[in-house]
């Protein structure tokens, strides 16, 4: 009765219009939308088109469909609608508007600092700040410290990713000045939901008097008094004074960006990471066996006074590590892949499937479909943190209905929309979890489960619905 399935044109797929106008089914689709697009998907197949706040989205459920879509980014753009979202988020002009010629592709030709050689460089600055941080907790941590797992995870990746990416504040009070930083970014990400759902910020309280706040720490006279910035804040920081257009504060709304960027789903992905291991006594065992192994082979010892160093290799090659890594980010990641079709044109899918599709129209995957599917993923709400091990090698193959998947786990995107930082963030949190790992005993105090808070579905990794505490002190 509420809702009306219709064909607009020939070829087109079937619309789901809201009894609401305008609004569609938007409330639906954000209370749950893993469940609305179940639903849809059990009445009307695997392609239907869904009418949500003013915008006409296709969504692809079909993970074999998924390339075509990838393939096609000349019809199929996101460039356009990231920047739109991102600058109406962070408040600086829209790039695409013809005032910066080629500023969009001179930023992007700079992620080549996070991969390759560079990015060993970042990632061991990225490895020695967090020993640092380690080292502060043990001088803290005579015996047992209790603490609240995602505040602690929030403090120790937020400063270390914030000096390795910026440098360090000289000031005597240095911790005291990311910790300020770090608490007005946390009352801005609260908000970021509403804000890329396009809700204006006037009618967010506080939210825009603390994103001009935390815009200021990043004009230029604030930033060149910070030591030790990573090469790529330093390219882009180049790249914009080539742009006399760009103002001041432009140019740092655009710095404050790119680190919600490098830590608004980091964050998140390293408490999730952290909560499954300590829940699971077996996980824990397992990938601590595999970091003591490695630093016995390779001399070196655990120990706040000991530097421990490892290499992009060593880092690869924990199996455990990495598959207990990639199982939390299977159950926590909630990405929508948007595109937007750029001129009314029929999309070819696999078995002779076609879709038309208007000029505007959005198509979307959303991976969680994919990544909560019992038949790629047996027991799929299960936490197996050797998921993705096979004959003690890493396991790459999935299969759905007998035939493998190119796609079978998407935390960070897809095709031209992948997290350029993709790599660094991984090196992070495994870096993270080594070092929790190799220095403290750690162990959940409370019994509490922590569920999922579904508010970001569709824009990146979920939040825990509660804090939970959990203690740790030195290993003997």
């Amino acid at each position: 009765l509420f809702f009306s399935v219709f064909n607009r044109k020939t070829g087109e797929p079937p619309l789901i219009n809201g009894w609401i106008p305008y609004l569609g089914k938007a409330l639906i689709f954000r209370k749950d939308a893993f469940k609305f697009l179940l639903d849809q998907q059990k009445k009307l197949g695997d392609i239907f088109t869904v009418h949500i706040a003013g915008r006409y989205i296709t969504f692809i459920m079909d993970p074999f469909q998924y390339v075509y879509v990838i393939r096609n980014s000349k019809q199929l753009e996101f460039h356009e609608f990231a920047d739109k979202m991102a600058s109406k988020t962070f408040d600086y002009p829209a790039l695409s508007k013809g005032k910066f010629p080629d500023l969009k592709e001179n930023l992007h030709r700079i992620y080549q600092f996070l991969q390759g050689k560079p990015l060993d460089i970042i990632s061991d600055h990225m490895m020695k700040n967090l020993q640092d941080i380690f080292e502060w907790k043990c001088s803290q941590a005579t015996d047992w410290e209790t603490e609240k797992m995602y505040k602690f995870c929030c403090s120790v990746m937020f400063e270390a990713s914030f000096v390795t990416l910026y440098g360090r504040v000289p000031a005597a009070d240095g911790h005291k000045v990311i910790s300020e930083i770090r608490d007005k970014f946390i009352k801005f990400d609260a908000s970021f939901p509403y804000l890329a759902a396009n809700i204006p910020i006037e009618l967010l309280g506080a939210t825009k008097k603390v994103r001009k706040e935390l815009i200021h720490h990043f004009l230029l006279q604030n930033m060149t008094k910070w030591l030790g910035g990573s090469k790529v804040v330093q390219a882009r920081q180049d790249i914009f004074e080539k742009y006399e257009l760009l103002g001041d504060y432009d140019k740092a709304a655009h710095h404050f960006a790119f680190l919600w960027a490098s830590v608004g789903n980091t964050i998140p992905a390293t408490f999730w990471a952290m909560y499954y291991l300590l829940r699971h006594p077996e996980a824990l065992a397992a990938v601590r066996d595999e970091i003591d192994h490695l630093l016995q082979s390779t001399g070196q010892k655990r120990g706040p006074t000991y530097n421990i160093h490892l290499t992009r290799e060593q880092l690869d090659n924990l199996v455990y590590l990495e598959s207990a890594l990639n199982e939390s980010l299977r159950m926590c990641s909630s990405s929508m892949n948007i595109r937007i079709s750029q001129e009314d044109f029929v999309l070819k899918l696999e078995g002779n499937q076609e879709v038309g599709l208007r000029k505007g129209d959005w198509i979307a995957l959303y991976p969680q479909i994919l990544h909560m599917d019992p038949e790629v993923y047996e027991d799929p709400k299960e936490y197996k943190f050797d998921r993705y091990i096979e004959n003690g090698k890493k396991k790459t193959t999935f299969y759905k209905a007998g035939r493998k998947l190119k796609y079978f786990l998407m935390p960070f995107g897809s095709g031209i929309s992948m997290c350029p930082g993709r790599f660094l963030a991984m090196n992070e949190m495994k870096m993270f979890l080594f070092l929790l790992l190799a220095h403290f005993d750690v162990e959940l105090v409370e019994d509490k489960a922590v569920r999922l808070d579904n508010s970001r579905m569709g824009l990146g990794i979920l939040l825990p619905d509660i804090d939970i505490d959990f203690h740790y002190k030195l290993r003997s």
